[in-house]
């Protein structure tokens, strides 16, 4: 809870920032969203698979496959960090020029991604060796290193952005020059803990010569993952296309209530995240009664939460938005938006309690199929009925859609516990328990 409490704070530093430069800033930085979304989905796929790979060798005690894993994940990360890199900064203008409004936005989306495409290269080391601590059950040094690379950005993005104490301003620029800056020092701070304090893992480079059979094992429980949120990276370049004729201060308003949204679900993806490697452990060493405690535990946590979260959103929507933006035409999208989308918080906590079981197994095709129902829910009648649709009914839609992958999920998860606790004494009552919910 409190690494996504600075991932949060990290979230909304810029998009603070940048609101005091115009709805074309926010436009153009909301368009990096959607690489973000590309990038967690590759992340996604090296760092479920990598967790779930060595919190299997910790429940049996396997320490040389869990820095085997460790050290094979680490050289993924580099490899598909710098691939993603190099591709990003040499389509970054035809990107935005494919899904900006206006030609302002598209010259300033062009020049924040000059410096947030590198940033994002730093994310996949950052999260490959954040993703090998959670998996051996260590938290802590990995919460350090996100509360320092925070307050960094917290430092160096009014300052780069408006020139505060050098007279030398960057604008746009410089929010994405401040997250570079701050990732940077992250990565060296987190490569640093594992040369100097860790013991249980440790980078080894006769470990990083090519394992393509552990390769295989690490794509194949992390490719659906990853795919998962791939698939919301189509969504976000979906919404953008639909909204694209409603003009920059509807761009500008769905970046801003986008990036709200994310930072609040936020405590649901850490509920998840703390518990898969409490599954994969228990699941390895064959304890059922562990397994489904630690799933009603995830619900409830992340149930109270959200519910909380949206109380704050229906009644102080407008408050939120207006800390990012003072212009009436933005925050009266944005708290549009915010109002409609926390009508799902609940099905989010739900969403993430049911795929934090299914990486804890090490089968997350399941959460996959239901992000492919969620985009077709969305997608098919957004397309289909675009010129007569407004803002509030494409919202409208999008929240029907996340409670449709909600359902599919607690429905697949019924199914996931007949089949991988059938040989455990307690997956009769596990079932049970779950076929109450539902």
């Amino acid at each position: 809870m409190g690494s996504m409490l600075g991932q949060a704070l990290y979230l909304l530093a810029d998009m603070y920032w940048v609101g005091r430069l115009g709805r074309e800033s926010v436009a153009a930085v909301g368009l990096a969203a959607n690489l973000m979304a590309l990038t967690l989905a590759l992340t996604q796929m090296m760092g479920v698979g990598t967790t779930t790979l060595i919190s299997h060798a910790a429940g049996v005690r396997n320490q040389h496959r869990a820095c085997l894993v460790f050290n094979q994940s680490f050289v993924l990360s580099i490899a598909g960090g710098g691939t993603l890199c190099l591709l990003g900064f040499l389509l970054r203008h035809s990107y935005c020029a494919a899904l900006a409004a206006s030609p302002e936005t598209v010259r300033l989306g062009t020049t924040y991604l000059a410096w947030f495409v590198p940033a994002l290269f730093l994310q996949f080391p950052l999260i490959s060796m954040g993703a090998a601590l959670r998996g051996a059950g260590v938290v802590k040094p990995t919460v350090a290193v996100l509360v320092l690379t925070v307050l960094v950005n917290l430092v160096l993005a009014p300052i780069l952005i408006f020139g505060w104490g050098t007279g030398h301003a960057f604008g746009v620029r410089g929010a994405a020059m401040a997250t570079f800056f701050a990732l940077l020092l992250g990565v060296g701070g987190m490569f640093g803990y594992f040369v100097v304090r860790e013991k249980y893992l440790a980078f080894d480079t006769s470990g990083m010569r090519a394992d393509f059979a552990l390769w295989r094992e690490v794509f194949r429980i992390g490719l659906p993952a990853g795919a998962e949120l791939g698939i919301l990276g189509v969504y976000l370049i979906i919404v953008y296309a639909a909204i694209r004729h409603f003009g920059a201060a509807a761009q500008g308003g769905f970046a801003i209530g986008a990036r709200i949204m994310q930072s609040l679900i936020l405590p649901a993806v850490a509920v998840g995240m703390a518990n898969a490697p409490i599954v994969g452990q228990n699941f390895s060493a064959k304890r059922a009664t562990r397994i489904r405690d630690s799933f009603w535990a995830a619900c409830g946590v992340g149930s109270v939460v959200m519910l909380l979260l949206t109380a704050l959103c229906q009644t102080r929507a407008v408050f939120l938005v207006s800390l990012f933006s003072r212009q009436d035409d933005v925050v009266a999208v944005a708290a549009g938006y915010l109002r409609l989308i926390s009508l799902t918080f609940l099905a989010t906590g739900l969403i993430f309690a049911c795929t934090s079981l299914f990486q804890g197994f090490g089968n997350t095709r399941p959460p996959f199929v239901s992000s492919v129902i969620r985009l077709f829910v969305f997608a098919v009648p957004v397309l289909l009925l675009l010129s007569r649709l407004t803002l509030q009914d494409i919202w409208i839609i999008s929240a029907g859609s996340i409670w449709a992958q909600a359902i599919a999920n607690m429905w697949f998860l019924r199914r996931e516990f007949r089949i991988r606790l059938g040989s455990f004494p307690e997956e009769v009552s596990a079932e049970e328990g779950l076929s109450s919910v539902i």
